[in-house]
């Protein structure tokens, strides 16, 4: 980390002392130009000289001036502030309105007054998730969306079709990720639902379970503890 950090000052100075300028578009133009095939979403300049942030395909990469040289994975540390900045960029970027979700598309639960609001994308067989479940368990007054998100194999996809064509899909939702017992029921009603929620998940860069959404838009990706989930469920309010 500390590593990363250094050269991207060390790069910055260096494009500074040079005098370089450039704007968004024409770092874009730069990258694009070397590397066809990544998709930019995005190029704004960040906080340090020389140095901008690309937004592609749900990943925070950054670059210099040329597009010379990139880094991936790294995340950028602002030390007096002591704010990570790439978080809050990526928490900024990857928001996603709440009424912007299909949630006709999934498993809807209301628990107590249902005044709060929150979705998640879950996988059947994720233990995550399973832990997720318990803490959702303690939280009350919150309407929850549960989209069946079946991406970690066909045994998934199985019990992901078996829940959604079940009678009950909160009980068989129950059963699968707490109570430990598969769901039962054929497979075999419309399903299009699941394909449309996966379809939504690949276009919102959805890689992992489980992925929250709060009512402000905010993007959470990975299981977090129920003291976090009720935080943010008051700050969303």
């Amino acid at each position: 980390m500390h590593k990363v950090i250094s050269t991207i000052v060390f790069l910055a100075l260096t494009f500074a002392a040079a005098g370089a300028s450039a704007s968004e578009a024409t770092v874009k133009a730069a990258l694009l130009k070397k590397y066809p095939d990544i998709p930019v979403e995005s190029v704004t300049k960040t906080p340090v000289p020389g140095i901008y942030e690309v937004f592609s395909n749900g990943q925070m990469i950054y670059t210099d001036e040329q597009a010379t040289y990139l880094f991936v994975n790294a995340n950028l540390i602002d030390t007096e502030k002591k704010v990570n900045v790439t978080e809050e960029r990526m928490s900024k970027l990857t928001a996603v309105k709440f009424d912007q979700l299909p949630l006709n598309l999934a498993v809807k639960r209301v628990k107590g007054k249902g005044t709060r609001k929150l979705a998640y994308f879950a996988d059947p067989n994720c233990g995550y998730c399973k832990k997720f479940e318990q803490d959702l368990a303690k939280i009350s007054d919150v309407t929850l969306y549960v989209f069946l998100y079946p991406v970690l194999g066909p045994d998934s996809i199985d019990k992901a079709k078996s829940i959604w064509c079940s009678r009950d899909r909160i009980k068989a939702w129950d059963d699968q990720l707490v109570n430990g017992v598969a769901p039962t029921a054929a497979g075999t009603c419309d399903t299009s639902a699941i394909d449309k929620t996966l379809a939504f998940g690949k276009q919102k860069s959805i890689t992992g379970t489980p992925t929250m959404f709060f009512a402000d838009g905010q993007r959470v990706p990975g299981a977090i503890p129920g003291e976090l989930i009720e935080q943010r469920l008051a700050a969303a309010k």
